[in-house]
């Protein structure tokens, strides 16, 4: 009887650690994805991709989760038209031949309770390469328009370009890259 109650405490314990777990929606509007680049030196480059869209599986508890986001790269868009068409060119990000970028991260890194980087494999032009993404600020609220829990948070990342095949204009156009992240995702 006793190893029967345990038995059945230890699948009760096992399912709520597993109910914990939670799938969130990339929510487009409070989602957007920057990139810097020095130009010669001089000004800074400033862009983003204005089609995205994604999941994140959270888990709370367990500190455990993971991000799985998709960039459109031909809605990249800097304001100016003939620079997003060359950006969009094999020059950089070849968008005819590679429509989409992608960041899947499943290793969440916490400091107490504090998330404070995601680390898992950006690919892009064909290419992956891991990548992490440091956190500035992560939260999850309860939304009182959508009545769910939203989550989300600043991230970033610097990237070496060159690592994806994108060496057009180095070294007067740096080979770093600092990724800006501003995302939101409603728990479905």
């Amino acid at each position: 009887m006793k190893k029967a109650l345990l038995l059945t405490a230890l699948f009760a314990a096992f399912g709520a650690a597993q109910a914990q777990s939670a799938t969130y929606a990339v929510e487009p509007t409070h989602t957007q994805v920057y990139f810097e680049a020095k130009h010669f030196g001089t000004s800074t480059n400033r862009g983003r991709w204005d089609k995205k869209e994604g999941t994140i599986v959270y888990d709370k508890a367990a500190k455990t989760g993971k991000v799985d986001v998709t960039l459109d790269m031909a809605s990249i868009s800097t304001g100016i038209g003939p620079f997003d068409g060359h950006l969009k060119s094999k020059d950089f990000f070849a968008a005819a031949e590679f429509p989409t970028a992608r960041f899947v991260g499943d290793k969440f890194t916490f400091n107490g309770d504090k998330l404070v980087s995601v680390s898992g494999e950006l690919t892009l032009r064909g290419k992956t390469n891991p990548v992490t993404l440091n956190a500035s600020s992560f939260n999850c609220y309860d939304n009182p328009m959508l009545k769910r829990e939203v989550c989300g948070g600043d991230f970033e990342a610097t990237i070496q370009r060159s690592q994806w095949g994108i060496t057009y204009g180095i070294p007067g156009i740096p080979d770093s890259v600092r990724l800006l992240i501003q995302i939101e995702a409603v728990k479905q």
